[in-house]
């Protein structure tokens, strides 16, 4: 990958087992923040953000303190840094999940941070608790910076595609259960009550889903998903939605995933990435708003012009 390339590739295959490892790790941070953060709506309060850099917690209390744990991918470091000018390196590179778990609650301790977090994975096949995984240790440096320069060009775009809407929006934010971006759109009604999903607990997917969304981001795939992809879906699913008429011709609805998927090779390899990529987000948001009869004239930004 060149240093100037802005939609590097990402095969999933070439660096599968560095997304297990990192995926592990952010899981581990996520739960700092689940700990430290008071809650928010769907679960807004535990998400990772882009930076510059990488990864980021944002500042969340730690009593009259403030802490924030950020991902460099830059310099390959995971940064702890408090309020009071106190501060933490831990080393991203090749090591256990146990080994990152154990220096970074060491990191913390020594901070005068004490954090007790459960340390059972979620959303995940592979339940073994942090301290015990010594089976993920991969960690590619090249790759791992390409998926956060990923992130990067999905903030961008994401964020543009938020702006055009005024009623509820979640921030683009990472969600590191599933290891994806996202950001939901609300139409403002409740929603029936969320049947819930694999490795997670029920009342986690109520609350996430207690109201009816238009959802997107980015996922670099897994399972039955053999490659990166943009994804949007809809819930309750509105009648018709499979069929609805998306953009653009790469796109297509996997009843699988019950989502609408478009591979991200077609949008890094698109003469305008971000003209077929925003395509495909306001296409799917139609599919969901208009089946579902939203009041779209009140939720969404006139253009001016």
């Amino acid at each position: 990958m060149s240093k100037g390339e802005i939609w590097p590739s990402l095969p999933l295959d070439a660096w599968r087992e560095t997304y297990a490892t990192l995926h592990m790790w952010t899981q581990i941070i996520g739960k700092v923040r689940l700990a430290l953060a008071p809650m928010i709506n769907h679960w807004w309060q535990v998400t990772l953000y882009v930076t510059s850099r990488g990864l980021t917690t944002s500042p969340m209390p730690y009593g009259t303190r403030t802490l924030q744990i950020e991902f460099d991918f830059l310099d390959h470091h995971l940064r702890i840094e408090t309020s009071d000018g106190d501060h933490r390196s831990v080393t991203l590179a090749p090591r256990s999940v146990a080994d990152f778990y154990r220096e970074t609650m060491a990191a913390l301790k020594s901070l005068g941070i004490a954090v007790p977090i459960w340390s059972t994975p979620v959303e995940v096949e592979d339940r073994t608790p942090f301290e015990q995984d010594e089976k993920h240790a991969a960690y590619d440096a090249d790759y791992a910076q390409r998926f956060w320069r990923v992130l990067v060009q999905a903030d961008r775009i994401l964020t543009e595609f938020r702006s055009r809407f005024i009623g509820k929006v979640s921030p683009v934010h990472f969600f590191w259960g599933a290891c994806d971006m996202a950001v939901t759109r609300f139409s403002g009604r409740a929603a029936p009550e969320h049947p819930g999903a694999p490795y997670v607990a029920r009342f986690v997917a109520r609350e996430a889903y207690s109201h009816e969304v238009s959802s997107c981001g980015f996922w670099p795939g897994g399972g039955a998903v053999a490659m990166p992809v943009f994804y949007a879906y809809a819930y309750p699913e509105p009648e018709g939605f499979k069929e609805y008429p998306i953009q653009p011709g790469e796109a297509y609805y996997s009843p699988v995933m019950r989502e609408f998927m478009l591979p991200y090779d077609a949008v890094r390899t698109a003469t305008s990435p971000d003209s077929v990529l925003l395509a495909f987000l306001q296409s799917t948001y139609e599919a969901a708003a208009n089946l579902s009869r939203w009041e779209r004239g009140a939720l969404e930004r006139q253009q001016v012009g």
